[in-house]
């Protein structure tokens, strides 16, 4: 009788490295056929809503990347942490405090402010995400404690503090008593890509991240620092890296990532400050860098990915009345599937022969 059993590679598989998200998206897909089916909805036309609707359309196209671009922004921030196996989880708490800390700005403009307040309103919410996670830093750093859980209970307190803030001093008089601040000024907004279109030049801000965290992480001796302490701490210390200096760089640029993705959002499609800000896309980056394996480039497609599952669950709760949980569902089933496809990369499944009774 013949059994299977898992089998350590002697090194990494090159193939499954990258095949893995492949067959992870497969297997998500299936399920998801399976999930439609038990709903009693046609699965079809529930995997339409997800995978050919958002992109069927120039305005479609459009929309899927206003909602990648905080996805890929952030991510790129946690490409450069997790590499430096420093686990920042609260990307989302970041990315709120740089809408707050950007809002702040926009909120000072009158009819009379230049159009160079929208730089300042871009650096303020960098620079608010950037605190934000250095709070984390400094607690690591002086008290070692675990970045995981300051990072992660930080997002409750930005979640507060945003409620504080549009429920209170920033709260718009004319706003008929909704929790949000007033409409920003023209000019505190980030200029579109093109008329008709969501779009803004906050995608060009994500490209050329890409290209920059590429280089810093492939083509500079800092990036390789940071890697090398990431894999190893001891390695690292012995050639000369600063693990302090590691801990601190990989924090505050993920924490800067972040906060530009904030301000992008409330200068760009929202417009103002409101309590929905958050969108869960701190914590959905977190799958879109695994899935991109970490990797500048392949965080590109991945934050296309994840968007379309952002999209797909808007029409099919307005279009099947699948209720809007449904894009998380598909975002657990992909992390999940992944995990479970990655150990096929250090691992083989080998038959073997059972033993004869």
């Amino acid at each position: 009788m013949m059994s299977w059993k898992l089998q350590v590679r002697p090194q990494a598989s090159r193939l499954w490295t990258y095949g893995s998200p492949v067959l992870a998206l497969v297997l998500t897909v299936l399920i998801g056929v399976v999930l439609f089916m038990l709903l009693g909805k046609d699965p079809v036309r529930g995997l339409q809503m997800f995978f050919w609707e958002p992109i069927k359309t120039g305005y479609g196209l459009g929309e899927l990347v206003v909602k990648s671009t905080p996805l890929l922004l952030i991510s790129l921030g946690l490409a450069v942490s997790f590499r430096s196996n420093v686990w920042n989880i609260g990307a989302e708490g970041q990315y709120i405090l740089g809408a707050v800390a950007a809002s702040g700005v926009a909120l000072m403009a009158d009819k009379t402010t230049g159009g160079g307040i929208v730089v300042l309103v871009i650096l303020a919410g960098i620079l608010g995400g950037m605190v934000w996670a250095g709070i984390t830093a400094l607690l690591r750093d002086r008290f070692n404690a675990n970045e995981i859980l300051v990072s992660l209970m930080l997002v409750y307190v930005a979640v507060q503090l945003l409620g504080y803030l549009v429920s209170g001093p920033w709260k718009d008089p004319q706003g008929y008593n909704f929790p949000q601040t007033q409409n920003f000024e023209a000019v505190t907004r980030i200029p579109k890509l093109f008329s008709g279109s969501r779009m803004s030049i906050g995608v060009l801000f994500a490209l050329l991240g890409v290209a920059g965290v590429w280089v810093f992480l492939f083509r500079t001796r800092a990036g390789f620092a940071q890697q090398v302490g990431g894999l190893a701490p001891a390695a690292a210390r012995y050639a000369g890296f600063s693990s302090r200096k590691a801990l601190w760089t990989a924090l505050l640029v993920s924490g800067g990532f972040a906060g530009l993705a904030g301000a992008l959002e409330v200068a760009g499609p929202i417009g103002q400050l409101t309590p929905y800000v958050p969108a869960g896309y701190g914590f959905a980056a977190i799958i879109v860098a695994y899935v991109g394996r970490l990797h500048p480039v392949g965080l590109v497609f991945s934050s296309l990915l994840m968007s379309m599952f952002y999209i797909g669950g808007e029409l099919a709760q307005s279009r099947m009345g699948l209720p809007k949980s449904l894009t998380g569902v598909f975002q657990g089933l992909l992390l999940f599937t992944l995990l479970a496809c990655d150990t096929l990369v250090n691992y083989r499944l080998v038959r073997q022969a059972g033993a004869k009774s």
